[in-house]
This record gives C-alpha cells, structure tokens and sequence, in this order.
C-alpha cells in the first residue's frame, strides 16, 4: 500500500511548539540550527544499524530507511534554497514531491551504509551553510509554489524541525527494538 502524501503545511513549526517530538520553534533562532543539525545526525547510525531498518512499522509509516534518506534530501533541498535566497531576489522554490522523490528514488531499497554517509555529509554541509549567513541576509526572502513566504532566519527554524522530528519519528515507531 503506498504511503499517504503529506499534504499538510508545517510552516506553522517556526512559531509553536511541535507538540509531538518537542521541538520548539519559537525559542529557535537560525544560529541555534547548525547545532541542532550537527547533534541530530548523530542519531542516525544507530537507527541505520538496526536489522529491521527497511521494515515498515505499519502500512501508513515509513521505515527508519525511508525516514533517513529523505531527511539526507531535506538537508539537500534546505541547501539549495539557501543559496537560491541569497544569490536571487525572492526566488520562488522548484516544487519538490517528497512523497513522488521517495518512491522514484526507491528510498527504501538504499543501501543503510550509503545512505548513512550521504545523510552526514549533507548534514554538515547544510550546517556550514546556515552558519555562514550574515546578519545582513537574514531577512532576505524566498517562496515555496504554495505561497508560503519564508526569509532566510524563518526558514533555517523551519528546516531544523524536520531532521528532529523524523529521528522522534524513527525512535518511536520502533521503540520496541531498540
């Protein structure tokens, strides 16, 4: 069975608090995100390792697999539309399907190793990049296809909730294998 698409907008996560993985938004600045980046990505390896890293909980959840290499794109697509901010004046975003990226990709069928070292090294990538910003750039600004405006500070806030929440993700739908 394929996986409900997740249509819903989480912009709301730059201002309240994520009631389910905690991580809060409002209390979050864009020199907080490297760091928050840089922790989570110590997460991964033990959830990597886990022999049933390609197994789906249920029907509707992904596997700690799947989790993993759509959060190494998400570390790739908040990366590029850094730079698109600030080398453009109020780009808008290349759409990107998340759910369309995991079955084209085969996320599922990645190998745990590659994927892995590929998370990490988007990661850390992505990391030097929002730590780079200049106070000066902060408020330049970008536009999903949706409508959703974000400046550059909003969207490092909104980018470092989604790496946390899945590793909350991950750890919970499998808490009784770790």
């Amino acid at each position: 069975m394929a996986i409900e698409p997740d249509t819903k907008n989480w912009t709301w996560v730059i201002g309240t608090p994520c009631p389910d993985c905690g991580y809060d938004g409002s209390t979050t600045t864009i020199r907080d995100v490297p760091g928050i980046v840089e922790a989570n990505v110590t997460g991964w390896p033990e959830a990597l390792a886990r022999p049933d890293v390609r197994v789906r909980p249920d029907e509707q959840t992904w596997s700690t697999l799947e989790y993993a290499a759509h959060v190494r794109d998400v570390h790739r697509k908040m990366t590029e539309r850094l730079a698109l901010m600030l080398s453009q004046d109020a780009p808008t975003f290349p759409d990107w399907d998340q759910d369309a990226t995991a079955v084209e990709d085969a996320y599922g069928e990645q190998d745990p190793v590659v994927v892995e070292r590929e998370l990490g090294e988007a990661a850390h990538r992505a990391a030097r990049a929002f730590e780079d910003v200049r106070e000066d750039q902060l408020d330049r600004t970008g536009l999903r296809s949706d409508g959703s405006a974000f400046t550059v500070a909003s969207l490092a806030v909104y980018y470092a909730h989604d790496p946390v929440h899945h590793l909350w993700d991950v750890r919970r739908s499998h808490h009784g294998h770790l």
